[in-house]
Order: C-alpha cells, then sequence, then structure tokens
C-alpha cells in the first residue's frame, strides 16, 4: 500500500478545492516542497510561520537571508520564496495602478502601498499625473539606507518637465514605522513645492509609507 507524504497532501488539497482554501501553512509547504531529516516540508513551512508569528507584512519584508537562517531552506528554496513575494507585490502594483484617479490621500495611499510599504531601507519616489489625475509613470529617484535617503530635485523636475507633468505626489518610507515627518522630510517638501510653483507643476501631496499605514502632508496643512 503506498503511504501518502505529509507534504503530499497540501498539493492534493490545492487540486480539489483551490488556493483560496489553503492555510498559509499549506501554501508555504507547497512553496517549500520538501523537507530535510526527519522534518518534512510542512514541519518547515510550520516552523516559518511561527518565526513570523503569522504577520504577513512581515513575511513581505523576508529576503533570502532571512529566509535562509531556518534550518532545511537553502538558496534555492529562499530564491522561490523571494520570487513568490514578489510576483503578488508586483500585482498589487498592476491593480493599483490601473487607471486609478487620485482623488485624496487614500487614493494615493492605495496607489503607492505596493511599492513602498514592504521595503527595508527608505526609498524615495514621485508619481507623475496627468490632467485627469491619473498615474502616468512612477519613479524611483533614491535608496538610501534604514533611516534616510536623499533626493536631487534637478533630476526631480527634468522628468517632469519632459513628460509634461500636471501634478506630482511625492512619497517615501519609513521602515522604522515612525510616521511622523523628520525635519529634512519637511524641508526637501517646502524645496520640491517652491521649485514646482515655478514650473507650474503641482505638488499633490507626499506621503510617508508605514508598514500598514501612512501619513499626507496634505491632510496635515504642511504642503504650504
Amino acid at each position: 500500500m503506498k503511504i501518502t507524504q505529509k507534504e503530499e497532501m497540501p498539493r492534493e488539497k490545492l487540486a480539489r478545492l483551490g488556493a483560496s482554501d489553503m492555510s498559509l501553512v499549506e501554501i508555504l509547504t507547497i512553496l517549500i516542497g520538501s523537507g530535510f531529516a526527519d522534518h518534512s516540508a510542512g514541519d518547515l513551512a510550520q516552523l516559518l510561520v511561527d518565526a513570523i508569528d503569522g504577520d504577513l507584512c512581515l513575511l513581505a519584508r523576508y529576503n533570502s537571508f532571512d529566509f535562509k537562517k531556518l534550518k532545511g531552506i537553502g538558496p534555492a528554496k529562499a530564491a522561490l520564496l523571494v520570487a513568490a513575494l514578489e510576483l503578488g507585490r508586483r500585482r498589487q502594483i498592476y491593480e493599483s495602478s490601473s487607471k486609478l484617479v487620485i482623488r485624496n490621500s487614500i487614493d494615493a495611499y492605495s496607489l503607492i502601498k505596493p511599492y513602498l510599504a514592504d521595503l527595508i531601507r527608505e526609498e524615495f519616489w514621485v508619481f507623475h499625473l496627468n490632467r485627469a489625475s491619473t498615474v502616468v509613470l512612477a519613479e524611483k529617484l533614491s535608496m538610501g539606507g534604514v533611516s534616510g535617503t536623499t533626493v536631487d530635485l534637478r533630476l526631480l523636475y527634468k522628468s517632469a518637465l519632459e513628460r509634461l507633468t500636471s501634478s506630482i505626489i511625492l512619497a517615501h518610507n519609513h521602515p522604522s514605522d515612525q510616521m511622523r515627518p523628520s525635519k529634512s522630510d519637511v524641508d526637501l517638501t517646502k524645496q520640491v513645492v517652491a521649485a514646482g510653483k515655478i514650473f507650474d507643476i503641482d505638488v499633490v501631496d507626499h506621503l510617508i509609507i508605514g508598514s500598514s499605514t501612512f501619513y499626507s502632508f496634505a491632510d496635515d496643512g504642511k504642503l504650504n
């Protein structure tokens, strides 16, 4: 009689019921594929879920090095897990960028969150809008460390002028999840707004993005 292996069960469930009926452990079991020694793929999946305490936001920030800390996950398994997370992130970006009209900070956050929420280093992005307030370009201007990044105003407005951008939204992330703007954040925003008036390009907002929340300069009255 054939003995069914523990790591085969999630695949059978996927075939019978579909992915939406599967637990996080079962999904990760399929991605991990196989175990080692007396640990099955399901055991490794459970250890990974325990390590993140079931927090998918934390899992989304994992890189290959983080995954390989778990015994039994080598370079190949880590690469597959990172690729799966990136595929999900890109789907979010695609959905959020599909003709979304930016009417307020919540709309802007919905658009920008997939780009920045899960990063472990600060990045600064500018989102170019047309007259219909839809995004025509999402552009990363700089990448820094865990506590800051710098922005060249000449590059920011060179890109905007070349594309005849009507307005822009600025965004950067705070990996620490500290949502209040720093003095440098405020100073930079003032410089961008002042330069925008010269070129007749409106700065609609500047968002600071955390893992699950955001701060809006426009909502806080700090764009003037």
